[in-house]
Parts: C-alpha cells; structure tokens; sequence
C-alpha cells in the first residue's frame, strides 16, 4: 500500500468487498460488476484483455467504478486498466465512480501507467537509445532520462545503430525496418519496392506532423501510445495512409471525445498540455507487437535454411533467393549445428546483451555465402546449443512467450538463458514445464529442485520445495531423495541457533541465505508446526530425521561403491 500513501486510504479499504452474487462463469463485466475478485483475477491471469468493450461500448473498469468495487478496481488498474481524464474511457470512469473512494483511487493510477513487458520495454528502449529519438524526448519531456551524453554525441547504453532514419521538416527520427514492416502493411511494401536500397527517407509534406508521426513511430515499438491531444487528428490522417485500422478507429473515437468534451467545457481548454495514453492491450491481440513479431519469425523460419549430409554431399533446403521466397528483411544468420536461421539484428540485440555485444563487432563475422549459394548475409556460428532450443530461445525473443515445450528441454533452456543473458527467459520456461511437474515421481521431482536451484529458477525450486515439504515422509522413502541430501549444502549453523519463529500470515517467507536444506526446514515447519509452541519441538525432529537419513545415504553410497 505504500503507492497508494498520499490518496488517504486506508488499508481496510482494500479488503475483498462482498459481492452480490458469485459469478463462477461470468465474463470480465460481470465479475466487475459483482465485484467477484476470485473470478477477475482467474480471467486477468487467463490472459483476458483488460480494456476489452462490451455491446454497449462500456469497459470492465467502468462497472467496478459504478458499482464502488475497490478492490476489484485496483485490480484491472493494475492489469493495465486506461484511466486518464479527457479520454473516453477514463472520463466515463471518473464520472460513474460511485464514491470519493473510488475517484481516487483512478486519480493515483493516472500518471502511472502500468509497466511494459518485457518484449515492449526492450524494444522501446533501443527506439529512445537512438540519439535524435531520444533528444527529442529529452525535449518533450524537459529531463534528462537517460545516462548517455547527447551533447558530446555519445550514445546511451541501449543504443543500437537504425537501419533507416526519416527526415520531417529537417528533424531526424531513427527506426529499424523490421519493426515498422511487421506493425504495418504500408511500411512493408515501401521496404520492399521503392525504399529497399535507401537509408534515408525525406518527407516533403508541409501538413505531416513531427510530435504525431514520433509517436506512431514510438507506438510501433512500445505497444504504448503517448502523444497530446493537440496532434490527435494528424495521427488519424497517419493511420489511415499507414493502413493501421485498428489503431486508427480508436483515434478517432478519442478525437470526437475530445471535440465533445471541449463543446461542453464552460472555458478554454488548452490542449498543448494535455496527452493522451492508449496501452496496445486496448486493440486487438493481432494488431499488438508481440503477434506482429510472431508473424515475421514465422517468416523467416519458414525461409531458414537445413543442411542434411548424404554421401558427402551437401543439399541444402529451404527458399532462399528463389521463386516463391517472401522477404522478411533478415539481416543476420545464425548457423546452430546444420541449420542456418535468418533473424534480426535489433531484435536479437534488443534482448541479449550477449548478442549486442557480439553483433556490434561485424568485421569478426565470416562474410560471403559460406556454402550458402547467393547470399551475402553476415553469418555468426553458435556452438554447444540444439538447434531446437536455439528456435524456442528465438521465439521467446520474438514474442514474449513460449507456445509449449518439451520438458526434456527445460534444462538446456535454462542454461542457454543463463548462457546468452537472456534471464528473463528463465521464467518463461518455468510456467511451461510446471505442469509436466504435477505429473513426475518424486526421484524427478528431486532432479529439478537441483537444476533450478543450481540455475536460479525461483518458480520451479518453490513449487519443489513446497511438494517435499508437503509429502515430506513419501519422499524420505525414495532412494534418489537420500542421495540427493548428500550432494546439497550442509544446513547453515548449529540447528539450535536457527530461528523457530513463524512467519506472519500472508507474509512473504522469509528464507535463509539460499540453502535448500534451510529453506526446506522453513516450508516443512509452515506446514507441520502452524502453532508457536510446537515449532521448537518440530524443528529439532525435523532436523533428527534429517540426520538419519543422511546416514542411511552413506550406507546406500558405501554398498553401491563396494558393488
């Protein structure tokens, strides 16, 4: 509740309300409108787009805000939930707020729109991290925000050259051409025809506005669109000639919205100050950044290339440089064992400080075709990787998420996260093998708590931990949990030193310094000894059992020597 310190409210104001009804099988509104947080947060964590409309042109926020749900309000803001003033949706918000409550509760998540993911803060960071872009910004917003010196024409630790840099009434601004070609069909065909071999690109046009055209170009890589009310029309006209439908209807109900709202007003408004947030959750999910990018993997995997060895020779397939290829703007290739992948430099660069390290270094690169018949593309060998993990690290890359995953994968994923810097990775591939988890024996259940505590993966070594701790007595019959006991880190200090004393109720756990036979005491202790009395009592059993198996590993260990 700290954020939430200068609004005066109070904590209690934030305890689940009591609905009408339960909704067990209500949609978004429904569940806002009875204030059923249980099922809000089921549909949120499913995946369900928080500033959807209904049939009545109406969002989730608005029925929790008329029904005075705070707790179900604070929700879907933290989901990403639109609330600013002078737009539609935040207005009608404001205005159906049943009480003061309410009212300041969107007033505190007005000027703080939710993060990013981790695919649009990376991208948007590499779009700031050019020189004229973010010079521009600096502008706009009157602050310094990065550690680059502009001044002395030094660069920010994001940056990564652009590809094409367009010219409006003498003022720069730095893209890539991949990103603007997967977010629009305009784009795209300009790339591929009349702006294929220029690097530079001069528009004329007196009525094309700098501040509207930056932001659609920021909107392309952030999936945020931040731009002032006042340029709110020349967007519309950009839209339209980019061929960006969705984004151009959205627009251009916010622009009537304003015209409305400035009709009604008793005074002037002035527009230069006011902006205007749109979160790319607001347009449909194949208009958003990560499905674009998808769209362009898809590509460009399909134009990869497979070498297979027969007899000595060498027949390589795929479509490269024949009929029927389609273009997808690579400008890398990554050769894993017989497969060479066509990719993207600002992408990978983007994601990896691994690969910006080593992309930024060209002149190392094997130039020419290399055994690939007309092309000239740089090529960067990586060895010690599958190539089918190097294609789930790629689409993660790309699109922020994994489709599904071969649980016989998880390991070298988790290495090559650890490996290529992409850490982020990590977590990615934890949600996609838990469920494989609820299905293994316990001697597999023991494999993983020791490769995500070696690797670092919270997600996997809790759930693991929290199994054993559970079923603590089913796994002390396992041979493979006795062994594993003798491989861990001995427990930290004398068991009488160690403190028995429970953690609050819904506190985070408090952990030792990362030692598994520390932290698994904790959990078996949350679990078997919830009263204070009892804890010293069950602590030092616990700690007795685990001796003793200890001691029948050794024996297990001698006779298996001995044989």
């Amino acid at each position: 509740m700290s954020d939430l310190d200068d609004i005066d409210l109070d904590p209690e104001d934030f305890l689940p309300s009591i609905p009408l009804k339960k909704v067990p099988h209500g949609d978004v509104f429904e569940a806002s409108r009875a204030g059923d947080v249980d099922r809000l947060k089921y549909l949120l964590d499913s995946g369900v787009n928080v500033n959807t409309r209904d049939n009545w042109d109406s969002v989730a926020l608005y029925y929790a805000c008329l029904a005075g749900h705070l707790d179900a309000a604070k929700m879907l803001l933290e989901s990403g939930a639109i609330c600013s003033e002078h737009t539609f949706d935040g207005d009608r918000c404001h205005y159906a707020a049943l009480n003061l409550k309410v009212r300041k509760l969107l007033k505190a998540f007005e000027a703080r729109p939710p993060p990013l993911g981790p695919l649009q803060s990376a991208l948007r960071e590499t779009f700031i991290g050019c020189v004229a872009n973010r010079a521009y910004l600096e502008q706009v917003d009157g602050q310094a925000q990065f550690t680059g010196n502009v001044s002395n024409g030094g660069t920010s630790p994001s940056y990564f050259p652009p590809d094409v840099i367009f010219c409006l009434h003498g003022r720069p601004i730095e893209a890539h051409r991949v990103i603007l070609s997967a977010r629009s069909p305009y784009f795209k065909k300009k790339f591929e025809t009349d702006w294929r071999d220029r690097n530079k690109i001069r528009f004329s046009r007196e009525k094309l506005s700098y501040p509207a055209f930056y932001s659609f170009v920021h909107f392309f890589y952030s999936d945020r669109l931040e731009i002032a009310v006042d340029d709110m029309e020349d967007l519309v006209r950009i839209c339209k000639v980019c061929k960006c439908e969705s984004l151009q209807k959205v627009i251009e109900k916010e622009v009537r919205h304003q015209k409305y709202a400035d009709y009604k007003s008793l005074q002037d408004i002035d527009n230069s100050q006011r902006r205007y947030i749109l979160q790319g959750s607001s347009l449909p999910e194949d208009d958003c950044l990560p499905a674009a990018l998808s769209r362009v993997l898809e590509i460009s995997l399909n134009n990869s290339i497979q070498e297979e060895k027969d007899d000595d020779l060498v027949t390589q397939f795929g479509s490269v440089k024949i009929s029927g290829f389609e273009d997808d703007l690579a400008d890398v290739n990554i050769k894993v064992e017989d497969k060479v992948f066509r990719c993207h430099q600002v992408i990978l660069a983007s994601r990896s400080e691994y690969f910006k390290t080593r992309l930024s270094r060209m002149e190392d690169f094997l130039e020419g075709n290399d055994g690939l018949h007309d092309y000239n593309l740089p090529l960067v060998k990586e060895h010690d990787l599958s190539m089918e993990a190097f294609e789930k690290m790629i689409e993660y890359m790309y699109t922020d998420g994994l489709k599904d995953i071969n649980p016989e994968q998880a390991e070298e994923m988790f290495d090559a996260a650890s490996r290529y810097l992409l850490f982020p990775l990590k977590r990615a591939v934890a949600d996609a093998l838990l469920p494989h988890l609820q299905m293994v024996p316990p001697s597999r259940l023991c494999h993983w708590l020791i490769l995500s505590d070696m690797y670092g993966v919270s997600k996997i070594r809790e759930y693991c931990l929290d199994m054993i701790a559970c079923n603590f007595e089913a796994f002390a019959e396992t041979k493979e949990f006795r062994a594993m006991l003798l491989t861990l880190p001995p427990p930290s200090g004398d068991s009488s030193l160690r403190t028995t004393v429970p953690n609050a109720p819904g506190a985070e756990m408090k952990m030792t310094d990362g030692n598994v036979l520390d932290d698994l005491r904790e959990k078996w202790l949350e679990v078997e000894a919830g009263e204070l009395d009892k804890r010293d009592e069950s602590a030092l059993l616990f700690d007795k059992r685990l001796e003793m198996l200890m001691l029948v590993a050794q024996q297990e260990q001698s006779v298996t020597d001995y044989e």
